[in-house]
């Protein structure tokens, strides 16, 4: 679990992922501060609405952190940008980005992101160098989108889908798209079919299809049967939905 608000660290685990191995997690932002106040996020609802970039945690603070934990702890596989919010809203990822991949070579970096900012062509070029990431996009359809993720004013699909597509146009690492299903809201056939039809456009290295695991931000929001899930994974056969980090 990521960090909450009433912690100094920015640092969380190492937990065992099922996709990443052994990963810590790198919080760089005040909890809880995102673009979308997803209906289903696990950390609860939103309380910074924002698309607005700031440094939240100095460069100096987390590389500090990342020494002292280096020195106690084992080593994990991962270092993951992730946490209570939007990881690219940090404005200093880049540098951090850049610092880590310098001071730390032989980890892999990973970013989990829910793709908002990466119409952005700064942000673009700043993650390029990170070996994994994992947007996020769980509906085409604006009506979908906005009762799923909730977002920022002015945010929409186009745009985000269009930056995905930039992305992999000069990203050469692992790219897994994660979908996240809301039962009743975007696991209809007809939404199903746009997210199956933008993956085939984005040929990402995996679709990770997502349910509820713990409480969601709102009570209606419910896990994916066992059942529905197999058939959803139907919709993406062509795609690898059990993909795991290469080593």
């Amino acid at each position: 679990m990521p960090r909450s608000g009433n912690e100094t660290t920015c640092l969380f685990g190492p937990v065992r992922s099922r996709r990443l191995g052994h990963s810590l997690g790198i919080d760089l932002l005040k909890f809880k501060t995102c673009t979308l106040d997803c209906a289903f996020c696990e950390c609860g609802r939103t309380t910074q609405l924002t698309d607005t970039r700031q440094v939240f945690i100095p460069t100096e603070k987390v590389l500090q952190e990342l020494d002292n934990f280096f020195v106690t702890q084992d080593a994990p596989e991962v270092l993951t940008f992730s946490g209570g919010g939007e990881p690219t809203l940090a404005k200093n990822l880049g540098a951090l980005i850049r610092q880590i991949k310098r001071r730390y070579p032989s980890y892999k970096l990973c970013l989990l992101t829910n793709s908002t900012l990466l119409p952005n062509p700064q942000v673009r070029a700043e993650i390029l160098p990170v070996d994994i990431i994992i947007p996020s996009l769980n509906a085409v359809s604006p009506k979908t989108f906005n009762q799923i993720n909730r977002p920022l004013d002015g945010l929409t699909p186009a745009p985000i889908m269009d930056g995905l597509l930039e992305l992999k146009k000069n990203y050469t690492g692992q790219l897994l798209l994660e979908i996240f299903i809301v039962p009743g809201v975007n696991d209809g056939e007809a939404e199903l079919a746009k997210l199956r039809d933008f993956a085939a456009q984005l040929q990402p290295d995996g679709i990770q299809l997502n349910s509820l695991d713990r409480r969601g931000a709102e009570a209606w929001v419910q896990p994916v049967s066992a059942e529905n899930m197999q058939k959803i994974k139907e919709i993406f056969k062509d795609f690898n939905t059990n993909y795991y980090l290469k080593r």
